[in-house]
């Protein structure tokens, strides 16, 4: 009988250090507040494969083992985006913020620049997006930040020219325009552009053709003007009043535009720069236009601009 005893004695006790051992080997985890990292550490693979204590997306063994983030903090180098984010979505480097150095973090460059954060200069112009934003206040995203035909990179390095406008100078052409001519996209006053009233009208005498004194003031300003333009020309355009015949005033009007033209030569201007018309009769009679003395202001010679620009200005 004392042998039977004992022989159920004996699994009893190993039922009950089983028991034991089970309820000890399975001990309740710690609730995500409450963990630390040498926790963390303590616990086996597959446990940590099963946790994301900073519900960033990527489990605690990645993060502990492969990635090296901090499991208990969603964003591990502050860059405003999760470290799952960076290393799912994004393939940035969640332990730096600003994975491709270009001066934007990781974060601002997805969230605020639609730039690409592993990408120096998203749009290829020559500029990093750091610069771009934080020195140029150009568009990362837009190689042509003012849309005048020149990138961002040429008008800050090569052309000295506002990469944020597309006439720096503010003279109606654009920069391309500038360069395409040969003129300085820096400089208002280059090139000169005349407009229609730029030159002075002249008056004659009754059936006369030779120049007054005031007219030849007058012409000596217009002379100025041109000189001041090289890129312009002059059309000389002459008128009679309506008295006599329309031949005899058509010769009229021819001897006043070549009087002008021969003023303007002998005083500097080379031929070449001058055309001329004699119109006859002007267009539109005068009010106070008599059959004796005609209207003054009918017997004109009129000089007109003539650009040799490529371009002309917006106005």
């Amino acid at each position: 009988m004392k042998n039977s005893k004992f022989t159920l004695f004996i699994p009893m006790m190993i039922l009950v250090a089983a028991i034991v051992s089970s309820c000890a080997g399975s001990k309740e985890l710690l609730p995500p507040s409450e963990r630390t990292l040498d926790y963390l550490r303590s616990l086996d693979e597959e446990t940590l494969r099963t946790l994301d204590t900073d519900e960033d997306g990527l489990n605690d063994y990645l993060e502990l083992y492969e990635y090296e983030t901090n499991p208990l903090s969603p964003d591990t180098d502050e860059d405003g985006l999760t470290d799952g984010d960076e290393v799912n979505n994004y393939d940035t480097d969640p332990n730096n913020a600003d994975t491709d150095g270009d001066g934007l973090s990781d974060g601002d460059e997805v969230n605020s620049y639609n730039t690409d954060p592993n990408n120096t200069d998203s749009d290829g112009d020559g500029l990093s997006d750091g610069d771009e934003v934080n020195d140029h206040r150009t568009d990362p995203n837009n190689s042509d930040s003012d849309g005048d035909g020149i990138s961002d990179y040429d008008e800050l390095m090569t052309h000295n020219t506002d990469p944020n406008n597309e006439d720096s100078d503010g003279d109606g052409f654009t920069d391309q325009q500038e360069l395409d001519m040969g003129t300085n996209p820096t400089d208002g006053s280059d090139p000169v552009f005349l407009m229609e009233d730029a030159f002075n009208t002249i008056n004659f005498d009754f059936d006369r053709s030779n120049i007054r004194d005031d007219a030849a003031s007058m012409l000596d300003e217009n002379i100025a003007t041109l000189m001041n333009a090289p890129a312009f020309r002059v059309r000389v355009d002459a008128y009679t009043d309506h008295v006599g015949g329309d031949q005899y005033n058509l010769r009229l009007s021819l001897r006043r535009a070549n009087a002008v033209v021969d003023y303007y030569m002998s005083n500097g201007v080379s031929e070449d720069r001058i055309e001329s018309r004699g119109l006859g009769k002007a267009p539109v009679p005068c009010m106070d236009e008599t059959d004796e003395i005609g209207c003054e202001r009918n017997r004109r010679a009129e000089s007109h601009p003539i650009s040799t620009l490529r371009y002309r200005p917006r106005m």
